[in-house]
């Protein structure tokens, strides 16, 4: 991929009042470096502990995600890492003096112009991805809530609200790029049923609620009792309904904000899998249990895909180097040349290729009747990718050759066989030193590692008189 992590250019700074937590907070959002993520400090706590925004730190999803890392906790997190993943940030400190971000006005919009007035900018590692390529679904069985994710070019977000209330029925709102997150759903506010509120406020659970900060729908009958504790709990005179069913504290910045805000917690909570995601949620009634579970389910696909590493290319594009390209960098030749294209080439990693062809003369000899290219000449193709990556950086590579000096942790996970599509990853462990080149080196066939090593080769110039 080419585009590049970006972090905040300078620090900001936002105080309000935590939600649940009824306390005076100051959220300072710091610059941080390429792969840190979305990391939060408590700096009200000795030795200003630190949880990082990963969904298997969530511990509570009631009212709000909560995470705890060794007894620190932090509430309430999904508005602020919306904001950050909808402003395109990928690495950034969330200092805090409390538990929990001030609410703000219930949405994520202060958040995105703090971080816009502090400014953008591009780091120098390349962005990774979590590619969904075929569909994954998470069904709540108590609720019938569901979240899916299918293949798309984009992240793409759809939310389908549906509570059987008659003052709020089915609603939809969706997003279709990311950078239309703060036009179109950055300001949509936080809400509540006057059933919730009520019982929030006997359990003592919304103390920084100013009323201002949700929006309250009537779903019950505004009894005199009813409105003197509303009066009460949000310091205002008098409350009362407006024709479309909420209180009078605000007025709806669209008719959808309960669906928009819906989506803006699915982009928070999903912020917590710990990578950008290619691909199209569609959620169904979704809340913070839903969305932090679905959000384990990608997360745990995510360790897959980087344990298996597969190079994410196109087999079609093209080349880097033909085999033209190829026979004038490696002396090898037929029937010992063992890659057809290089598709990928930096200074420290190469990507190759061989289409593996019932003509190969190694089939002749090994297992005719059921060819299987042999093990050595799969480590043997890694080792010509790992040499294309120490020849290409010279000038005169034909005056050079690799010889192949060590090999270790050698794996075969499963048969090559014709009509295969073998597609080599050579990665540098360290730089090449005095000619020794160190490199760990995968072979695919698909999604599948089919071979694996790490390789150690020496660069020799050519004894040619």
């Amino acid at each position: 991929m080419s585009d590049m992590q970006k972090t905040l250019k300078e620090e900001v700074s936002l105080s309000g009042i935590g939600l649940h937590t009824g306390k005076e907070v100051t959220l300072t959002i710091k610059p941080a470096k390429e792969n840190t993520g979305f990391v939060f400090i408590r700096t009200d706590l000795e030795g200003n502990p630190q949880v990082e925004a990963d969904v298997n730190y969530v511990t509570t999803t009631d009212r709000g995600t909560t995470l705890e890392k060794l007894g620190v906790r932090i509430h309430t997190c999904e508005h602020l890492l919306a904001a950050l993943v909808g402003c395109d940030v990928d690495n950034a400190f969330l200092e805090m003096n409390s538990a929990e971000p001030p609410i703000m006005d219930g949405s994520a919009k202060y958040f995105v112009e703090a971080i816009e007035k502090a400014g953008i900018e591009e780091q120098k590692v390349a962005r990774e991805y979590l590619i969904v390529k075929e569909v994954v679904n998470y069904v709540d069985p108590n609720t019938g809530s569901e979240l899916t994710i299918i293949p798309s070019e984009n992240y793409e977000v759809t939310t389908m609200v549906d509570f059987g209330t008659k003052v709020l029925g089915t609603q939809n709102a969706t997003l279709k790029d990311i950078s239309e997150f703060k036009k179109e759903i950055a300001s949509a506010r936080t809400f509540s049923f006057l059933h919730e509120l009520e019982m929030l406020l006997d359990a003592g659970l919304i103390k920084g609620g100013d009323i201002s900060n949700a929006i309250v729908y009537v779903d019950k009958e505004l009894t005199p009792e009813t409105a003197q504790k509303l009066r009460k709990a949000f310091g205002k005179e008098k409350i009362s309904i407006r024709p479309n069913g909420i209180l009078d504290n605000l007025t709806l910045n669209y008719p959808n904000e309960a669906a928009r805000h819906k989506l803006l917690d699915v982009i928070g909570d999903l912020a917590l899998v710990g990578v950008k995601i290619k691909g199209k949620v569609i959620a169904n009634k979704p809340g913070h249990f839903v969305n932090t579970q679905f959000a384990k389910k990608l997360n745990r696909q995510w360790k897959l895909q980087k344990k298996r590493n597969v190079p994410d290319i196109d087999i079609h594009k093209e080349p880097v180097f033909d085999i033209n390209g190829i026979m004038k960098l490696m002396p090898h030749r037929y029937p010992f040349l063992l890659i057809d294209k290089v598709l990928e080439l930096s200074d420290k990693h190469v990507v190759g290729l061989k289409n593996v062809t019932f003509n190969e003369p190694f089939f002749v000899g090994h297992f005719p009747k059921e060819p299987v290219m042999p093990g050595v000449l799969q480590v043997e193709a890694l080792a010509q990718t790992g040499g294309i990556l120490v020849l290409a950086s010279v000038p005169d590579p034909e005056n050079y050759s690799t010889y192949f000096i060590k090999m270790d942790k050698v794996k075969f996970k499963r048969k090559v066989v014709p009509g295969d599509t073998l597609v080599f990853k050579i990665e540098l462990i360290s730089p090449i030193r005095r000619g020794i080149v160190h490199m760990q080196g995968y072979g695919y066939v698909g999604e599948n590692i089919v071979v694996e090593a790490e390789l150690m080769a020496q660069v020799a110039k050519n004894n040619i008189e």
